[in-house]
């Protein structure tokens, strides 16, 4: 079965350095797969190439091959707006916008031209009670998104993406900023999600990659040493250095 997003021999140069070494990593729909590894291995680099992130930065060059649904992300006549629709992206720290709970969600529709109110209504509903925040937030739709917890702001966040329907989340520490409790909430809307979307999670916190990734990606010094089923992967790992990292003695 061919993979959902597959990557092959993939490097990424900034400048002379070079922050991936030739990763060969596929994702298939609705899992969820987890990149680990110590800061500045390459995963958010790694993640980032996946929507084309990476091209605001001047200095970087790509080699290798990039698919999703079997399309070349990197060829010349992708369209990046349909690209970063298709592939939705949730940052680590919340970066809701200085606007109103509704026109945070949908404003990737209304750049795209719908103004249709009924579609919109339906859609901020839909995608919030998606992202487990509609019963915080339907009272206060019209009012500020930044006048809400940051537990709440990242996942009316994550409704913004969802409400453009895309195929691929893509979670850059999703909640490394949040506390114990929001991140538990979202972590049980991922689980949730699961069936309807393909996501890929950036992160530093080893018992949440054990806890909800179906897959896990181990990076180590731009390189990709180890991918397997979660629960393998922390029960057996394959690797010296994977055995020693996911034991704490380094990272």
């Amino acid at each position: 079965m061919t993979a959902y997003i597959e990557t092959k021999a993939v490097h990424l140069y900034y400048g002379q350095f070079e922050a991936l070494k030739g990763i060969d990593l596929n994702f298939e729909q609705h899992e969820i797969t987890a990149l680990i590894g110590p800061s500045g291995c390459g995963k958010s680099t790694y993640l980032r190439l996946l929507n084309r992130m990476n091209d605001l930065i001047e200095t970087v060059r790509i080699t290798g091959d990039i698919k999703v649904a079997g399309q070349d992300v990197y060829a010349p006549n992708t369209d990046l707006v349909a690209l970063r629709q298709k592939v939705g992206m949730v940052f680590q720290q919340p970066n809701p916008f200085p606007l109103s709970v509704y026109e945070n969600v949908v404003y990737g529709l209304r750049i795209a031209g719908v103004k249709d109110k009924t579609v919109l209504d339906e859609t901020v509903e839909k995608s919030l009670k998606a992202a487990a925040v509609w019963e915080e937030t339907k009272d206060v739709l019209h009012q500020s998104a930044l006048a809400l917890s940051g537990g709440q702001q990242q996942r009316v966040c994550i409704a913004r993406v969802l409400a453009v329907a895309p195929d691929v989340i893509l979670l850059d520490e999703p909640t490394s900023a949040l506390d114990p409790i929001s991140t538990g909430q979202i972590e049980q809307m991922l689980l949730d999600l699961k069936d309807r979307y393909t996501m890929i999670m950036v992160t530093h916190n080893l018992q949440q990659a054990a806890r909800i990734a179906d897959k896990t990606a181990f990076f180590l010094d731009g390189k990709l040493i180890e991918t397997a089923p979660t629960k393998q992967f922390f029960t057996q790992p394959k690797t010296t250095a994977s055995n020693d990292y996911i034991s704490g003695r380094f990272g």
